[in-house]
């Protein structure tokens, strides 16, 4: 993936719960990992198109639609047919938006994403708060920084008006459902012993294909997902649970204790018990690069 460069500054605002980036590519790029943040990542799309793998979907953006990913929720973006692109990326915390809105949920509680697709007007008056956001941001007048914040209120307040558009964010083709359909069935069987050969066969393709475009659009290997999803489970049964090591374990798909603890600190950093304690007092924040 091409560095980001002095041509496409992140422009960091509200002490740091705010940042927001314009950039144009061209040729094939992808995010080199899977990846999450701390904060909701909001992307639109001024023009191209891009493909994201989030909530075990393939998802197509296209020019005038804005995606927006709840805060810690793994994902990856490449390159479409379309490979040059243009997009305004916002990362932002609830709490720089005015108390009034931070109880807006704009997913609704709902799937862990959304994809607004935007009417001509709409598309017209989010492009339009974004490149001031941008302009405020360069030129660095006095109260800049409040002015942005201001702004980003304003676009949640449009986003939070904007009509349901359900047929947005599925898979607009055959390869992309196909994925989406074998990620939603790995979601579903991950606590099972799954092999690569055995889930190409019941999707009636080969093994190397599967294991190839699962990779490519999602930016995952087939085992390292499935060890994802259970790792994943682990976390949310370790923070929200009373439930004893060697009864996770299984519960997630591990049959051996001693394998859980060695995948699950190879995955988080950290052992099992560590995580325990460190979610029970909150000092875990997932985070990760600058979406390209």
């Amino acid at each position: 993936m091409a560095a980001t460069t002095e041509l496409h500054p992140k422009y960091q605002l509200g002490e740091g719960k705010l940042s927001i980036q314009h950039m144009k590519r061209k040729g094939a790029t992808a995010m080199p990992r899977p990846h999450s943040h701390s904060a909701i990542e909001l992307y639109y799309l001024l023009d191209g198109e891009r493909v994201y793998f989030v909530d075990g979907r393939v998802v197509t953006v296209r020019k005038g639609e804005l995606i927006l990913i709840a805060e810690g929720e793994v994902h990856s973006t490449a390159s479409s047919e379309v490979a040059e692109f243009e997009r305004i990326l916002i990362h932002y915390d609830q709490d720089v938006l005015p108390p009034s809105l931070r109880p807006l949920d704009l997913l609704a509680g709902e799937r862990r994403f959304r994809v607004f697709a935007l009417t001509l007007r709409e598309r017209a008056e989010a492009e339009r708060i974004l490149r001031r956001m941008l302009e405020e941001c360069s030129q660095a007048k006095p109260y800049y920084d409040a002015c942005c914040q201001s702004l980003l209120a304003e676009l949640v307040v449009l986003l939070g008006r904007c009509e349901r558009a359900p047929s947005a964010d599925v898979p607009r083709d055959s390869l992309h459902h196909k994925v989406s359909e074998i990620a939603s069935y790995l979601g579903e069987h991950y606590r099972e012993s799954l092999t690569l050969e055995e889930t190409a066969k019941r999707f009636f393709v080969s093994s190397s294909y599967l294991s190839r475009i699962f990779h490519r659009l999602t930016g995952f290997g087939f085992r390292e997902y499935i060890l994802h999803l259970r790792v994943r489970e682990a976390q949310r049964l370790l923070a929200g649970t009373r439930m004893r090591m060697n009864e996770i374990a299984p519960a997630v798909g591990f049959e051996y204790l001693s394998h859980f603890n060695k995948a699950f600190k190879k995955a988080t950093g950290l052992t099992p018990m560590q995580y325990r304690k460190q979610a029970k007092t909150g000092a875990i924040r997932p985070d990760g690069p600058a979406e390209g």
